[in-house]
């Protein structure tokens, strides 16, 4: 039986809570907030806080339960807290998610109900790739990385680290995305995009430039 705790209780916390059950996992329990300690999220307890985290790394695998959308800086700094003190980062695939046998999933992401990696494609560390988004083959996505839902992702784009890329959004085939990338949901992303900022529209437009 594999182990799990869960690291944040907020509304992503639920829907890994759903995968990992799907995936076979025990959840031992949630680390949050010194005044959550005691509440639940769903079936689930927060049985500590982050400070708590070496007390675990022998019970069971982590997996970081906070959202990620304007920045991953707050799941940077989770993970390192469990590479810090030896613990292990699970990566969770939900029971009705397809990922073919030549792709390659990074520890500490999860791959949410529906969605489909396909041949070929790398999927960094610590990414959330969200309910019925498709990796096209040969996709590169980089480190803590989010492709929600329902977006698709085009066959031998490259997705560089620390990207957003919103819900319904499609790229276009065999495009590069830098680091630090927020694209807006619903978007069309056409070309490249080399600059830090905010990109929405249909073409995917800079709106906002990244001081």
């Amino acid at each position: 039986m594999k182990h799990l705790i869960l690291i944040g209780g907020g509304g992503h916390c639920k829907s890994v809570i759903d995968v990992a059950e799907s995936a076979g996992y025990t959840i031992l329990g949630i680390l949050d907030k010194p005044e959550l300690v005691g509440t639940r999220v769903l079936d689930y307890k927060v049985i500590g806080v982050d400070d708590d985290i070496p007390q675990y790394v022998d019970k069971a695998e982590f997996v970081i339960t906070v959202g990620q959308i304007k920045s991953s800086t707050l799941r940077h700094k989770l993970a390192q807290l469990v590479q810090n003190v030896g613990g292990k980062l699970a990566t969770i695939i939900a029971s009705d998610a397809y990922v073919s046998k030549y792709a390659t999933i990074g520890e500490g992401t999860v791959v949410m109900h529906k969605a489909f990696v396909n041949a070929g494609a790398c999927v960094g560390s610590n990414c959330i790739i969200n309910t019925l988004a498709n990796i096209e083959h040969d996709v590169k996505i980089g480190d803590f990385c989010h492709v929600s839902t329902g977006t698709m992702v085009n066959g031998e784009c490259d997705v560089g680290n620390n990207c957003f890329i919103g819900s319904q959004s499609v790229l276009s085939n065999c495009i590069t995305i830098n680091d630090d990338i927020i694209v807006g949901a619903g978007s069309f992303v056409r070309k490249s995009i080399k600059v830090k900022g905010l990109y929405s529209g249909n073409p995917a437009i800079l709106k906002i430039k990244e001081k």
